[in-house]
């Protein structure tokens, strides 16, 4: 099992998180879109590494056109020699109408459309070959010598690998069908995993003629562990308060009915908008916090995650306070890389 950690979004620091997290032994590192641009980051960290692999957990797709994601991406693969992967996700219509000043529609037919677009870009900047992308939702027609990258910037690389995060059966079913990995929402549980998502990423797989050989799942990255009693406390809070955020979310409200919870998403949705953060985060009691995270001391949480998803995910996220520790999460990754 891959094992991947995070470098954070701070420009100051991010170049010696990168170099301790591959250091640490994680085979990747992630940055996420929230309040700063997630690319960035990146490129420090391809500077002070030379092995792991970088990405986005995610970047927000909509948020941005097929030719300027394309672009982007090839330039990190092509910096990073290879290591970097794109990590995509769709958001929900508030944050891409209201943020994001962008259009929002059928998400999942524009997401495979999107990321259809993207391949078409990076075929014609390899091949020579004339851009005629044409679809619903993008149509990219255009492209002349001078904006066209030189073809032996990526070496044998090859382009980016692209992953999507998603929920949702249909969403899922475009990361089957169009990607090379797909990242689990935090906000998933084992019995949402087995009984919806790997269907649905079957059913993609099929769509495209190709089986799941070669296809990379990012398990759930739900985990409350710590060094000590303190540590474990603040995990467990910070958890709680991170899946009720999630649990709020109308478009996430089938994970919870799937397991009879379903009223707890308006009893959620109801405080969030009365901006009752902290509130919410009570609402997640222990059998809640348990199903969706991997909660425990260091040296079970790779039996557990093991026994729960060892045998559908190729790689998980994984956040600790392993630099305080060292010799103790040494071990720990080992077990974690031989689930």
């Amino acid at each position: 099992m891959k094992v991947d950690g995070n470098i954070g979004i701070d420009l100051a620091t991010v170049a010696e998180n990168a170099k301790e997290v591959e250091a640490a032994g994680y085979s990747g590192a992630w940055t996420a879109e929230t309040a700063h641009d997630p690319f960035l980051p990146l490129l420090l960290a391809a500077e002070h590494t030379s092995e792991m692999e970088i990405g986005t957990s995610i970047a927000v797709a909509f948020a941005r056109s097929p030719m300027t994601t394309a672009n982007t991406a090839w330039d990190l693969q092509a910096y990073s020699k290879g290591r970097f992967v794109l990590g995509l996700g769709s958001q929900i219509k508030p944050h891409i109408e209201k943020r994001f000043s962008m259009e929002w529609s059928h998400p999942a037919a524009r997401m495979r459309e999107f990321v259809l677009a993207m391949r078409a870009i990076w075929h014609t900047w390899q091949t020579g070959d004339t851009l005629d992308f044409r679809g619903e939702f993008y149509k990219h027609t255009l492209m002349t010598p001078f904006f066209t990258p030189d073809k032996d910037e990526l070496g044998d690389f090859g382009t980016p690998k692209v992953f999507l995060a998603g929920v949702g059966p249909l969403m899922t079913e475009v990361a089957g069908e169009v990607c090379d990995g797909f990242i689990c929402h935090g906000f998933t549980t084992e019995k949402f995993l087995r009984e919806v998502t790997i269907p649905a990423l079957q059913r993609g797989r099929e769509k495209a003629g190709k089986t799941m050989e070669g296809f990379e799942i990012v398990g759930p990255s739900f985990v409350v562990t710590g060094n000590t009693d303190e540590e474990m406390e603040k995990a467990a809070v910070g958890t709680r308060q991170q899946i009720a955020f999630y649990g709020s979310t109308p478009a996430y409200k089938g994970v919870l009915d799937m397991h009879g919870w379903g009223g707890l998403q308006e009893e959620l949705n109801a405080l969030s908008k009365q901006g009752e953060w902290a509130k919410m985060g009570t609402l997640i009691d222990d059998e809640i916090l348990n199903t969706f995270a991997v909660v425990g001391e260091p040296e079970g949480i790779a039996p557990e995650l093991s026994k729960r998803y060892g045998d559908v995910i190729q790689r998980i996220s994984f956040y600790a306070p392993y630099a305080s520790d060292p010799d103790r999460w040494a071990s720990v990754m080992a077990a974690l890389k031989a689930a």
